[in-house]
């Protein structure tokens, strides 16, 4: 079989094609994509644990299988990375931690698991900030990741790696996961695609609160079809989780094309006061032309967010300290001031304040029911500002408006995350410095087939996310 010089860069459902047709071996595609890695990611520092020999085996395994008995599952073959937060079997998973920098588990997280199950060559882990806190890629295990569009900017956060390997060709697939708005930050400052989805469409196990909702896992992927491809290897139910989605993720592997004639549309304003980089707000009205000439009926309207601010900061709080209390406790010197910062926050945090959160949460769910009645989707930009200096931890203000914390400039992003909407990033355009724009569409209750359905679209129509990083290129 003779390999295709663009294999490291083929959407991924091309790659599955090929493989099961036997057009590729899994060990071809796997040599391209670590020559790849070794020419690339030290530009970048996307990946940061690689297991070669680990994944030439599991390809070697897959191109057997296809011989003896068929393609291994939906993924079968396909290379892959699994975010530094995931808990990954025999391969060291530090959280972006020094606590953790030399810890290897003796287990999968389960969307790893599936992922494994459904054929996936596992090469290695991406690059995530401590314990996943800010939407900027950095930590004192493994430093900074670096944007493939520019590298004296950030590539967001909380998952940049897996959005940098991506762009680069260094994998097929990447999961990630979002609380607010690590798949779809990072995606939207690479021009790949990141899906958050509804809690429990991705189950996740052995946590100590089974409830959380805020915290979601879910695919990243070149295309929106490749993002659909790995969802429905990641989805469906499982009885560890008390919250899981019972449809089977069977159903994300069908094909996404529809009509949208007469579909309605609610395009953002500023969300209730929410400040948006000129730029940014420029690349994405630009595209409300688009949705028209598909046939969608585009108005100008929103959802009212009011209390979304307090409730996501509430309940982020809380959440860390649940989690991360102990531990840092015990080791206060390792741990980032921000990280110290949301736990102390969360310690202080009374029932009543949790219990206003909640209730704020809910207000704003019932009225974004009511609007969702009137409108099957609402655009907005991904982020507010562009890719930033990747030395500053986060942005200090946005269009002259001072930002009160580390996460102010993502509201954008956590305003949905606390509705509970699934959400999607797509490529936009660029800026005139030639930085990624993302577009991000939200969907109904549990309504990722349609968000994916709508995304799909968007990309066909515009094409935005085939321009790849000159720095991924050969030369």
């Amino acid at each position: 079989m003779n390999q295709s010089p663009d294999l490291r860069i083929l959407p991924a459902v091309e790659l599955a094609r090929m493989l099961r047709a036997k057009q590729v071996s899994a060990r071809e595609l796997l040599g391209a994509c670590l020559a790849q890695i070794e020419r690339v990611n030290p530009k970048v520092n996307a990946i940061v644990t690689l297991v070669a020999e680990q994944a030439l085996a599991q390809a070697k395994a897959a191109d057997e299988a296809i011989v003896k008995s068929g393609p291994l599952g939906l993924l079968h073959g396909l290379p892959v990375a699994h975010k530094d937060l995931f808990e990954t079997r025999g391969i060291r998973t530090t959280y972006g931690s020094r606590i953790f920098q030399d810890h290897v588990p003796d287990v999968d997280a389960l969307i790893v698991e599936r992922m494994r199950h459904a054929g996936a060559v596992t090469l290695g882990k991406t690059n995530t900030p401590e314990f996943g806190a800010g939407s900027q890629t950095f930590n004192e295990v493994f430093g900074r990741t670096l944007n493939p569009y520019d590298i004296s900017k950030t590539c967001g956060g909380s998952s940049g790696g897996a959005a940098v390997a991506l762009a680069c060709g260094m994998v097929a697939l990447a999961d990630g996961s979002d609380m607010g708005g690590s798949l779809r930050n990072p995606a939207a400052y690479c021009n790949v695609v990141g899906l958050r989805t509804s809690p429990g469409r991705v189950p996740r196990i052995a946590q100590a609160n089974a409830w959380a909702t805020l915290n979601v896992d879910g695919p990243m992927g070149r295309t929106v079809a490749d993002t659909a491809l790995l969802l429905a290897a990641i989805a469906g139910p499982d009885a560890r989780s008390p919250i899981a989605i019972t449809e089977p993720g069977a159903r994300f592997a069908a094909p996404l094309e529809r009509g949208f004639r007469n579909v309605r549309v609610a395009w953002f304003h500023d969300l209730g006061g929410v400040p948006f980089d000129a730029r940014v707000r420029r690349a994405v009205d630009q595209q409300r032309p688009v949705f028209a000439a598909l046939g969608c009926v585009v108005e100008d309207a929103e959802p009212d967010f009011a209390g979304l601010d307090e409730a996501f900061k509430t309940l982020r709080a809380w959440m860390f300290a649940a989690s991360y209390a102990e531990l840092v406790g015990a080791n206060r010197a390792l741990v980032k001031d921000t990280v110290i910062a949301e736990v102390e926050r969360g310690s202080r945090i009374t029932g009543l304040e949790l219990a206003r959160a909640e209730m704020l949460r809910t207000a704003a769910f019932e009225r974004a029911r009511v609007f969702f009645q009137n409108y099957e989707y609402f655009v907005l930009p991904v982020t507010q500002v562009p890719p930033f200096d990747v030395t500053h931890a986060y942005p200090t203000e946005v269009a002259g408006v001072q930002m009160a914390s580390y996460i102010d400039w993502m509201k954008s992003c956590y305003y949905i995350s606390a509705l509970g909407h699934p959400s999607i990033s797509v490529p936009c355009g660029f800026t005139s410095e030639g930085l990624p724009v993302g577009l991000q569409i939200v969907g109904r209750h549990q309504a990722e087939w349609s968000v994916l359905q709508l995304a799909h679209a968007f990309e066909t129509a515009t094409g935005y996310g085939q321009r790849r990083p000159a720095l991924a290129e050969p030369g």
